[in-house]
């Protein structure tokens, strides 16, 4: 087999994963086997248990210096900070409705890292080397609450505080595991291994899970009323954010489980929490939902297609 062969299968081991997990809960969503309001309360105790635990358990359970990564973290921010500012300016220059405003930055910077960028990562380099991208939800995900939150703020004509996102960031579970978890990390708290063992479990169990509430979340919506916007959106969150910031990625020499972080950042579909912060905040709910929805069925090839060329031209 010839290396392009191998890289096809490289990049083809990443992906199919999540979709056959997302393709579950769109079987699930099909049988009617839960109603919206179960839904509802599965995906609360997957948020609120599963991703505090998970984050928890991988801080604790990790090698300090493997965490601290700050020229990753550096870039990273850099990053989002240039893709938030060409977002917002081409955003607002070319749409003039104020609620699509706010929904469509959000769509164009925010990824559903978390939900799809981790499988990724465990599924190239093995679930055992997740530290680094871990450690980056620690960072990414309070910046992306604080600028989803004052993004549809502006646009819905509101005021915010910084105690107010502060606090909400606070309460966010993935962000509190993890400070619990380098907290008794960094005091040497020592875990039994009776009580570790069930914490890795559901550690485990909680990318498939959250993955196959996914798929039993979709719902496709009418996209009559937005459909060049919503094209935007697809080509930026995919294609143009990915292709900009991987370019420079390379250019900056980040290899390996580093490059793989940034694309997992960077390259994955738009984030499940943008549709509700829009339902949430006054924004255009159904054009935020279509492009979660648009976005991660397209993503199963622009992702696939991001991960050979990478492979190919040797960034892992």
């Amino acid at each position: 087999m010839g290396m392009d062969g191998s890289n096809f299968i490289v990049a083809f081991k990443a992906v199919v994963p999540i979709f056959v997990l997302i393709g579950i809960g769109l079987w699930i969503r099909r049988q009617k086997m839960l109603t919206d309001e179960e839904l509802k309360n599965v995906n609360r105790v997957v948020f609120q248990i599963f991703f505090f635990t998970m984050m928890f358990y991988n801080v604790y359970t990790t090698n300090i210096g493997d965490i601290f990564r700050p020229r990753l973290v550096l870039f990273a921010l850099a990053a989002l900070g240039v893709v938030y500012t060409a977002a917002f300016a081409a955003v607002c220059w070319r749409e003039a409705s104020p609620r699509r405003r706010g929904a469509m930055i959000q769509a164009i910077y925010r990824s559903n890292f978390v939900l799809l960028g981790i499988p990724i990562v465990g599924n190239l380099f093995g679930d055992d080397q997740l530290a680094v991208p871990i450690m980056m939800i620690a960072v990414i995900v309070p910046i992306y609450n604080v600028l989803g939150v004052v993004t549809l703020e502006l646009f819905r004509g509101g005021s915010y505080s910084l105690p107010h996102l502060l606090r909400g960031v606070l309460q966010n579970p993935m962000i509190r595991g993890a400070l619990l978890g380098l907290f008794c990390l960094l005091l040497h708290i020592p875990i039994p291994a009776p009580v570790l063992k069930p914490l890795a479990h559901v550690a485990a169990a909680t990318t498939p899970l959250a993955l196959i509430i996914l798929g039993a979340s979709f719902r496709f919506g009418t996209t009559v009323d937005h459909r060049p916007q919503l094209l935007a959106c697809i080509a930026a969150r995919l294609l143009v954010v990915p292709g900009a910031v991987l370019t420079a990625a390379a250019l900056f020499g980040f290899r390996g489980i580093e490059f793989a972080t940034l694309l997992s950042v960077f390259a994955t579909p738009c984030a499940v929490a943008g549709f509700a912060m829009a339902q949430q905040m006054d924004s255009d709910a159904d054009l935020a939902g279509n492009a979660v929805v648009f976005t991660t069925a397209l993503s199963s090839f622009t992702l696939f297609g991001w991960i050979f060329l990478s492979k190919t031209v040797g960034l892992f």
